[in-house]
């Protein structure tokens, strides 16, 4: 064979190592997306693959080829080998990402990372800085780049045991290689004069005028710079109740928090998405009922969760169907007892008609509260995953966890070099960050809270051939997460000995384990939502939405989108066809599908097809090893009953859970996953399963995105 040239100019005219490797996969992947068949395609791609590799040498051993020259190359090839159909497929494949460079020229990115298109957009939509004319002026590199760089600047705070410069390239590996993301604000003002990297945040209100509308205002600051916020409105006097120095009557919780609501509405969080908020009121409140149906209308409150605090003591008069007596917060005093179960029952007729509220199991909370003579905890973020502290902050970041599967199981040691770079990385966080309030730096600081989380459980379970539906999905996910926690705290631990305990420490519980960490809480499980787009995975420990959809992408385009490794399987089955993907669009669910041989039906299930107990399992699963709280949404279909929300919510409490939130399915009007007809349910003549562009699983009502 002729010797291979040494380079390649690339499309944007660079040069780069010409690697055969590459025509092979080429042809391989257009043979089997022809012949479905393996050892058939691998036959093919030997014989071509020698012919275009001899003929490339013969024609360029002393000159540099265009990747266009090399793909005209094996198009000839292919056609001479007899082989018609695999040339159409290759030439249907050079088309298809012709369009999407010429897409991503449109959205006015280099990528050079190789993302996908939604994934792009997301990017450009959020992430990307870019000038006074709106024009983007980074790469995804170059946004990675400028977070490592910024976030390793800690390193020189301490008598660092790494270089900075070491700190650093750790870091932009695992963003580039798509291991690990930070939360939101982090990848927004990373390394710019804003300087906010934290997330959540939660703010007290006062039962003053003076009291609400300071936190008003500090919400908006926190807001600007794309934080999102919760609130506990439990202390304002009920609606009603007297005003002394006026001699009037208050309007009640429900009531200031519609002014929260308005205010969100009009500040965008950091310039780039709107604001989210999370609402509780305590089971015991006078206007816990106004409070319960505050979202039954379709459209109010919509930038706010909204979960009930309910105690040990409530749900146990649920159960024994006794009274439950209402406190005045402002008097202490009762103002009349009610039937708990009717109270319960409300909850739960709310959440099935509009997904909220949910419940914040507040005596659990309170349990694994790590620095309880700092105070009480009476509110979480805005997605539930991170209890907060009055005035405390919190930042989050993901690890991929489909990114540590070796063969057919979890490279641990893959895993825990991500686990220790990651705490590093959001203890430096805490660090560099600009706080937005003194009081909000000044806990922040003492506590030193981090929550490092996973995204793609789902996409794990699918590459370890364990159905989410399965008993060994439940214990892979408690044994991951006990890995990954005992992993962040040793992480935490040995952050301390070089940099010392947080400083709060003595508050603490762990001076009693005898364990001194550098923070007072490592894990959470967050939704991920963008992050997860990003990184290429399923979000959070979600089941998948669907299979194969179209997104809505930019000024009415629409992306076919077919998850990745359904349609490998289907193709090493010989069973892929755009007919079959178009089937599969329709409904989402392939659980009905004749074509589908029944292991890949068990394999291959979208969050519809998993049982609520099932759902609710794997929750608990992962909240056993979770020091902070674990986002998860039970999705339920359209016909989902009021007793079947009723069994999630008793479950949920006798499971141990810090908190439940459900959506059935249409509940609302505006929704960011759209079903052209009922799940499992498909048909000829149904519209295709659409998904809006920043969807990646979890909460159907938009709300939970963030």
């Amino acid at each position: 064979m002729p010797e291979l040239p040494k380079t390649i100019r690339k499309r944007d005219d660079s040069l780069v190592s010409f690697d055969e490797q590459k025509v092979r996969r080429a042809i391989f992947n257009a043979a089997l997306e022809v012949l479905g068949d393996e050892k058939q395609a691998r036959e093919v791609t030997d014989i071509s693959s020698g012919k275009a590799l001899e003929k490339i040498g013969s024609l360029y051993r002393d000159a540099i080829p265009s990747v266009e020259n090399i793909q005209d190359i094996v198009e000839e090839v292919l056609m001479e080998a007899g082989c018609a159909a695999v040339a159409r497929s290759y030439i249907l494949y050079r088309e298809e990402h012709k369009n999407l460079r010429q897409a991503k020229v449109i959205y006015g990115i280099r990528d050079d990372l190789k993302l996908p298109l939604n994934a792009l957009f997301v990017l450009k939509k959020r992430y990307l800085l870019k000038d006074d004319e709106q024009h983007v002026i980074e790469t995804p590199r170059q946004l990675f780049q400028r977070v490592a760089h910024a976030v390793s600047e800690a390193e020189l705070n301490f008598k660092s045991s790494h270089r900075r410069e070491e700190v650093e390239e750790a870091f932009l590996g695992m963003m580039t290689r798509l291991e690990f993301m930070p939360n939101s604000p982090t990848l927004m003002n990373a390394g710019t004069s804003l300087g906010q990297l934290s997330a959540c945040f939660v703010l007290p209100v006062e039962d003053s005028i003076e009291g609400i509308f300071e936190t008003l205002k500090h919400m908006a600051r926190i807001h600007q710079t794309g934080g999102g916020t919760g609130f506990d409105f439990s202390r304002l006097r009920p609606r009603g109740d007297i005003v002394s120095t006026t001699k009037g009557e208050a309007s009640g919780p429900v009531s200031f928090m519609s002014v929260f609501n308005q205010a969100t509405g009009i500040i965008v969080q950091g310039g780039r998405r709107r604001g989210a908020n999370m609402g509780i009121l305590r089971c015991d409140h006078p206007d816990s009922v106004d409070f319960i149906e505050a979202k039954i209308k379709d459209g109010a409150f919509p930038n706010f969760n909204l979960s009930v605090a309910v105690t040990d003591e409530f749900m146990e008069a649920v159960r024994s169907n006794s009274t439950f007596s209402l406190i005045n917060p402002r008097t202490r005093k009762k103002v009349k007892d009610l039937k708990a179960k009717a109270l319960f029952d409300l909850i739960v007729l709310s959440a099935w008609r509009s997904g909220d509220p949910g419940l914040v199991f507040l005596d659990e909370i309170n349990r694994q509260n790590p620095t309880p003579a700092a105070g009480l905890i009476e509110a979480t973020n805005p997605c539930g995953e991170i209890p907060l502290l009055p005035y405390e902050s919190c930042n989050l970041a993901s690890i991929n966890v489909a990114k540590s599967i070796k063969g057919n199981s979890i490279d641990w040691d893959a895993l825990k070099h991500l686990i220790w770079w990651g705490v590093r990385f959001l203890d430096n966080v805490i660090e560099v960050n600009n706080y937005p309030l003194p009081q909000i730096k000044k806990i922040t600081l003492a506590n030193r809270k981090i929550g490092l989380g996973i995204m793609g459980f789902a996409d794990m379970l699918i590459k370890l051939g364990i159905p989410y539906t399965d008993e060994k999905a439940v214990v892979t996910a408690r044994s991951l997460m006990e890995f990954f926690h005992r992993e962040s705290f040793n992480a935490s631990q040995s952050l301390a000995t070089e940099r010392g305990p947080f400083p709060n420490y003595e508050k603490s519980v762990y001076p009693q384990l005898n364990v001194t960490p550098r923070n007072a809480t490592v894990n959470t499980v967050a939704p991920t939502g963008t992050i997860s787009i990003i990184a290429g995975c399923s979000s959070g420990i979600e089941p998948l939405f669907a299979l194969s959809y179209v997104r809505n992408v930019l000024s009415g385009t629409k992306l076919f989108e077919i998850h990745p490794l359904f349609a490998d399987e289907l193709r090493r089955r010989g069973l892929y066809s755009k007919e079959l993907m178009a089937e599969v669009g329709r409904s989402g669910s392939i659980q009905r599908m004749n074509t589908i041989p029944e292991d890949m039906k068990k394999l291959f299930v979208i969050s519809f097809d998993v049982p609520p107990e099932q759902h609710l399992k794997i929750q608990e699963a992962f909240q056993k090893h979770t020091d902070n709280s674990v986002s998860k949404t039970i999705n339920l279909p359209a016909d989902a009953s009021v007793e079947d929300v009723a069994r999630i919510y008793m479950t949920a409490h006798e499971l141990k859970c810090k908190g439940i939130t459900i959506y059935r399915y249409g509940t609302k009007e505006q929704q960011v996953l759209s079903f052209g007809s009922q799940p499992g349910e498909g048909n000829e003549t149904s519209h295709l399963i659409t998904a809006e562009p920043e969807y990646s699983g979890g909460c159907l009502s938009g709300t939970c995105i963030f």
